[in-house]
């Protein structure tokens, strides 16, 4: 099938990205990946109190959220600033925020004002809580989250303190939700011809996120607590020692079972009481466990990855970062992405997750420097020189 390397998939549709820190930005790259227009505003240098950033401009986190963006600056608060943005927004099809409920609405770029410029706008809002309720003006920060929807309470020891998660994941998958529910308003648009306002919160996301943990209190009344490494309701799926790291093994359900106890070379195991269903592992954890880092204690990672692959048993190793890259399968994936930075030279990012046969994803650009493309776009809206130049003397730009 051929691959159209061109244009992007969605190179038709213009966003306006008006996001800071790291969940907007996550929805806003899904969408630049794929070729969207994409317009990241940022506050002018005059105006920059409040602006949020994950790390320095050039830093891998910076670059990594905001390649494939055009930068222009405006000051929000400004009359021209404004004005500009609304010219945006007449010409585009998304817009992306996460401020405080309240300050769009302050500011007079709220869903009915957008709407009001162009009725086929998609707003797409990010909040910590919601965009109304008790905790709506509440600032909303992913381990504040991890916290309040019960993945903290459920990861760690089990004997010890609650653990966030080793990465931004609310973030990360509120940005996800965000950019499905743009893409999806985007489709029913093709038939209503109307935009809508579509909004999802950390909080929301952070809840979704938990999933099944969530459903068996929802549908069962069980509250998860801490089993480390352990999966809560099927065993053995855990991480085990090795003679040179550590292991993960994800042998749930009793047919896996018994394969493992074929590749470790106890099928023995496989008939005890104490081990004979799933149930009677999850309950006999502490027994099973102990047995189990004895034998993966006496062989190495890659010696037991073997044996385990043998017998179809789920298995991998615990990479650190440098690992993780330097892996085979992970080089063969190309899920490191070379672009070249004007200050950095040749760098590398994390490539686009979703890979479309004809249509692929691109890694095209760097975050440009601030307001790069401010007179290309004023240009583009229609401002005279005589309009630029106000522009920049009432520090709107």
């Amino acid at each position: 099938m051929q691959r159209v390397m061109n244009e992007g998939a969605l190179h038709r549709f213009r966003v306006i990205d008006l996001s800071q820190v790291r969940a907007g930005p996550t929805c806003v790259k899904q969408l630049a990946d794929f070729g969207a227009d994409v317009i990241k505003v940022e506050a002018p240098a005059a105006a920059k109190r409040g602006e949020l950033y994950v790390g320095a401009r050039n830093g891998a986190d910076m670059q990594n959220l905001h390649r494939n963006k055009r930068s222009m600056t405006l000051d929000l608060k400004s009359t021209g600033g404004r004005e500009v943005l609304m010219r945006l927004v007449a010409t585009a099809d998304v817009v992306v925020e996460n401020f405080r409920p309240d300050v769009k609405t302050r500011l007079g770029i709220g869903y009915q004002a957008l709407r009001a410029i162009n009725p086929r706008i998609i707003l797409v809002s990010i909040s910590g809580f919601g965009q109304d309720g008790p905790y709506q003006r509440r600032p909303g920060f992913d381990q504040i989250i991890q916290g309040m929807c019960g993945l903290m309470s459920t990861t760690g020891a089990p004997e010890g303190d609650p653990m966030r998660a080793g990465a931004a994941v609310v973030d990360v998958v509120a940005g996800l939700y965000a950019a499905l529910g743009a893409l999806t308003a985007l489709l029913e648009r093709e038939s209503s011809g109307e935009g809508q306002w579509v909004r999802t919160s950390l909080l929301h996301a952070g809840i979704g996120l938990m999933d099944f943990q969530a459903a068996r209190y929802l549908v069962d009344g069980t509250v998860a607590g801490r089993v480390g490494n352990d999966h809560p309701t099927s065993m053995p799926t855990s991480a085990y020692p090795t003679s040179d790291g550590f292991l993960n093994v994800g042998a749930g359900g009793d047919s896996m079972w018994r394969s493992l106890c074929r590749a470790i070379g106890r099928p023995d195991l496989a008939d005890l009481p104490e081990f004979l269903s799933d149930p009677d592992r999850v309950r006999n954890r502490e027994q099973l466990n102990e047995l189990l880092r004895s034998v993966f204690r006496t062989r190495s990672t890659a010696a037991w990855i073997e044996a385990l692959d043998a017998q179809d048993v789920p298995c991998g190793p615990i990479y650190s970062m440098g690992q993780v890259f330097a892996d085979e399968q992970v080089r063969h994936c190309g899920i490191s992405s070379p672009v070249s930075h004007p200050e950095r030279g040749p760098i590398n990012l994390i490539s686009q997750v979703v890979d479309l046969a004809r249509t692929p994803a691109r890694i095209e650009t760097t975050l440009e420097e601030k307001g790069g493309s401010n007179l290309s776009l004023l240009q583009e809206l229609g401002f005279g020189p005589g309009e630029i130049e106000a522009l920049i003397a009432e520090g709107a730009i």
